[in-house]
């Protein structure tokens, strides 16, 4: 049991490692080319910031997946032709986020290549085969129907990752939360159940969270790089691929004999009963926001892929939230989903699983209103906060007590930091920078 977590391990650290490392060249990359839209009506960030973040992810998936080829437990996965039905359906759309991010491109033209791309993937041996229904037990698909079924669930993943994509850090967050909730399950399917068809799906987890983690540093606000559409399209059509992969080719009679009974069967299949509800499960926040919005726009007679600012985390920061805790606000509730719904299938005590979602719940209800709430970090936890996110008190005046403008005595704020697009790395020291206010003091 040690050796397969100790692999997945390595994968993830290869993944997350090449990401971060290829991120600071790809940004300049992204800077010479141009790759820097004008801020548009709808954006929260202030300055031009580059995109073509999604190089460097497909860099960490393409490392990831090489590095697992030659690893013992995880080598029998290369056998089947579902990380090749990935890399192919991945670097399709990548190549179209691409274009899209220094080009733009048409939202039909982009709903057409996330339909190729899935096809492709359905062409070489990535599709549903069959459903889980309950009431009725295993119902075996047609390929037209495995087909449509397949595209629409990739297509749905994808554009649901897209939508959130909104604020610093957001959905690399949440895409990790949700990678990280499905690995648990799919690893026990694998090695708790042993059920060999379960593995691609835990590989493709681990990679996108190698690819999450290691994007996030440099994406977290003040970011120094986004995603762009060729970094959201390519971890929503990862996540599908997951899906995709673990409710299409695991037999649910074969879980049925491993689990011991129908009734325990039934109970570890429901976070992924039908594959149209597992994005529903594993993201549900980011695909309510796109029915909203999709609800929303053609309610206003507006075209459904016309970009507006009535997004979730638009809404957050409206009522007073800041940018971080918006961000914060949003993990929370994915994990409260995707953790608990995992929680539901591996325990017998249902009852207390779902006290415990709507107790967290009460929670994030109290925290969504609450914007103004600004918790502190104690004096010897300081060390451990990220440079250019420690709270600084200003130096008292000569037989006078320290007081923060705008503030009362002895109280903190955070130091303003202009987010230039010159920075060298996404952490670390930013004191070479200078206060705006204070340079302009000085001239």
């Amino acid at each position: 049991m040690g050796q397969p977590v100790r692999e997945y391990l390595l994968t993830l650290c290869v993944t997350a490692a090449v990401t971060y490392l290829l991120t600071g060249p790809v940004r300049k990359f992204a800077i010479a080319a141009g790759a820097m839209p004008e801020i548009r009506a709808r954006d929260v960030h202030r300055e031009p910031t580059p995109r073509l973040g999604g190089i460097a992810m497909f860099g960490g998936l393409c490392a990831g997946l090489l590095v697992a080829g030659h690893l013992t437990n995880l080598k029998s996965v290369f056998e089947t032709n579902e990380p090749r039905a990935l890399l192919s359906g991945a670097a399709l759309i990548w190549i179209l986020g691409v274009l899209d991010d220094k080009w733009g491109v048409d939202a039909l033209v982009k709903l057409g290549g996330q339909m190729i791309a899935a096809g492709v993937m359905v062409l070489q041996g990535l599709t549903i085969l069959y459903l889980p229904v309950p009431g009725i037990g295993t119902v075996a698909l047609t390929p037209m129907q495995g087909t449509l079924l397949t595209v629409a669930l990739v297509v749905i993943t994808i554009n649901a990752v897209n939508f959130v994509d909104g604020l610093d850090g957001l959905a690399s967050g949440m895409v990790c939360i949700a990678a990280a909730a499905f690995f648990m399950y799919t690893y026990r399917l694998w090695f708790g159940y042993g059920i060999e068809a379960a593995a691609p799906a835990t590989l493709f987890s681990v990679v996108l969270m190698g690819m999450c983690l290691g994007f996030l540093p440099h994406n977290m606000h003040p970011a120094r790089i986004f995603m762009g559409d060729s970094g959201s399209m390519l971890i929503g059509l990862v996540m599908a691929a997951g899906a995709v992969s673990l409710t299409g080719q695991v037999d649910p009679d074969l879980l049925n004999q491993k689990a011991g009974g129908l009734r325990e069967a039934t109970h570890a299949m429901v976070p992924v009963y039908i594959p149209l509800l597992l994005p529903l499960t594993i993201i549900a926040v980011p695909v309510a926001d796109l029915f909203l919005a999709i609800v929303r726009r053609t309610w206003q007679g507006q075209s459904p892929f016309a970009a507006d600012r009535g997004h979730l985390h638009h809404r957050l920061l409206e009522i007073g939230h800041s940018h971080s805790r918006a961000v914060l606000i949003m993990y929370f509730w994915s994990a409260l989903i995707a953790f608990g719904a995992v929680a539901y299938s591996a325990n017998d005590a249902s009852m207390w699983i779902v006290l415990g979602i709507v107790l967290l719940s009460a929670v994030g209800l109290v925290l969504l209103l609450l914007p103004r709430f600004t918790p502190r970090a104690p004096l010897w936890a300081q060390r451990l906060v990220p440079p250019r996110y420690r709270r600084v008190v200003r130096e008292p005046a000569a037989g006078g007590p320290s007081v923060e403008a705008g503030g009362e005595p002895g109280e903190e704020r955070r130091t303003a930091v202009p987010a230039g697009i010159h920075g060298a790395t996404a952490i670390g020291d930013r004191s070479r920078f200078v206060d705006r206010r204070k340079a302009g003091s000085h001239h």
